[in-house]
């Protein structure tokens, strides 16, 4: 087979290709450009929406190019300049008065449901402010106690000899050899001996005198930590104790320990430092605009996550006077109960401080359009129209906000969709401030009036000469051509239509 053969198959089958797109591109486009300028006008599921609404009883007031709402016509038909379908304007559903409030707007019960718009009503509610902080569990400071000797010595045997070991109020610490402590001891031994000899005694003074040394000599023994216990073991005995134990003063655990044996200590010297935890504290950090909202007494709920589903009962003990210059926060104090030492020093929790409002008129805080300047809901009037009402707003919570004034209880108020909502009645407010403006006016279209209809149309725009269909000045036609032509359509915003 020659070459040029090959060429003309090849021509030929390019050829065939072509004319076979071109038809179905044909037969495609030509019966759906109607249905894709509808979707392009409108979202398939707001037609379907439409078309579901009856509109066989509502009345017809003009209809308008979905391109160029300017146009309209008494009749329907094909826009003269885009070639689409001219599309009904319906009377509203309801009476006319109820759309006499500035930026009111009507939507069917079809485009409410596609909005996704839900209402809420105004009514009387108890409201508690939430206050939300993160604190730090520390010490109970009225609860620590430091273990001190108010005599010189050495330690000789130590029975708590770690760090945070639990003591019971009572338990032995150490044991002490004080020469000063021994000599006390004796002297108390010499005075209950003359306190039993001359007690008995004619005379009055010299009885007196020796329950006066006994009383002085054992007051100084229990000004230097003696026990009653260890007193009494004293008189039984009759001997001085060469070591003398000291206890623990409170239940608790041992945060410092500086008792050793053998070790030479002074009324100067720590030997312990005890804590007892069954109370704590909470310090938490409150930002600046929040510090009206807590007080003295408060009541505090704590939360962690190491015990989580479990909630401690506490109370806001004190306000500390200075606000923190570099984060701008307020430092408080808490009082939590802890018998159970679950609220270690050291651990982070959430708290909550809730602060009653009392009884106030409220709404969702989603129905509030706030604009910084002004505060705006959606009033439902029923029937389709929502209304727009500006509000003053009172104390704020996280599911609700007080109205002060703009709403009785009981009206319904959008709480869904009020930015779309927002957005029509602007536009429609616009739009009625624009039709006053010179040259803006537009007459309704009559029956002497009518426009002249297109080829294979109902009706048309009027024909203005020497203006196109947005109002703009057109170049001067020229004369038809004889014979038979067909109409060209005009190009329109940028676009042009090819039929």
């Amino acid at each position: 087979m020659s070459n040029g053969n090959r060429s003309q198959r090849f021509r030929l089958a390019l050829a065939g290709m072509a004319l076979l797109l071109g038809g179905a591109f044909v037969a495609f486009w030509l019966p759906a450009k109607e249905r894709v300028a509808e979707l392009f006008r409108r979202p398939p599921r707001v037609v379907a929406a439409e078309r579901a609404t009856p509109a066989s009883e509502r009345k017809v007031l003009y209809y308008e190019d979905p391109m160029h709402p300017w146009y309209r016509s008494d009749k329907p038909g094909i826009a003269p300049d885009c070639g689409m379908k001219l599309v009904p304007v319906y009377a509203p559903e309801t009476a006319p008065a109820a759309a006499s409030a500035p930026g009111a707007v009507e939507i069917s019960p079809a485009r409410q449901q596609l909005m996704g718009i839900t209402t809420a009503r105004a009514e009387y509610r108890s409201l508690d402010k939430t206050i939300r902080t993160v604190g730090n569990v520390t010490l109970d400071e009225t609860r620590l106690a430091n273990v001190h000797v108010k005599v010189n010595g050495w330690i000789q045997r130590v029975f708590v000899d770690y760090t945070w070991q639990q003591v019971k109020k009572g338990d032995p610490l150490f044991t002490l050899y004080s020469p000063e402590l021994l000599a006390s001891e004796q002297e108390y031994l010499l005075a209950l001996k003359a306190e039993r000899e001359l007690g008995g005694s004619s005379f009055r003074e010299v009885a007196a005198g020796g329950k006066s040394l006994l009383e002085a000599s054992r007051r100084r023994l229990a000004l230097w930590d003696l026990t009653e216990e260890q007193i009494r073991q004293l008189e039984e005995t009759g001997q001085a104790q060469r070591e003398v134990t000291f206890y623990s003063p409170l239940s608790g655990y041992v945060l410092e320990r500086k008792a050793f044996p053998n070790q030479y200590i002074t009324p100067e010297t720590e030997v312990y430092r005890l804590a007892d935890l069954n109370t704590v504290w909470v310090q938490a950090d409150i930002y600046e605009p929040e510090i009206p909202d807590v007080s003295l007494g408060q009541e505090a709920a704590l939360t962690m996550e190491s015990l989580p589903g479990q909630t401690v009962r506490g109370r806001l003990v004190y306000i500390y006077p200075e606000v923190k210059p570099d984060t701008r926060t307020l430092t408080v104090r808490m009082e939590f109960p802890n018998p159970d030492l679950r609220l270690k020093p050291g651990l982070f929790v959430n708290v909550e401080l809730r602060r009653p409002l009392g009884r106030l008129l409220t709404v969702p805080v989603d129905a509030v359009l706030d604009s910084g300047r002004r505060q705006i809901v959606f009033v439902d009037r029923g029937n389709g129209m929502f209304e727009p009402r500006e509000v003053r707003l009172g104390e704020r919570t996280e599911t609700a906000l007080a109205i002060l004034r703009g709403l009785r209880a009981g009206e319904k108020v959008v709480t869904r969709a009020n930015f779309l909502l927002d957005s029509e009645s602007n536009l429609r407010q616009a739009i009625a401030g624009m039709a006053g403006m010179p040259g803006m006016e537009q007459a309704a279209p009559s029956s002497e009036t009518k426009p002249k209809a297109p080829p294979g149309a109902g009706s048309a725009a009027p024909e203005m000469p020497g203006m196109d269909h947005q109002g703009h000045e057109m170049a001067p036609k020229s004369a038809p051509a004889k014979g038979p032509q067909s109409p060209q359509p005009a190009e329109h915003s940028g676009h042009q239509h090819q039929h």
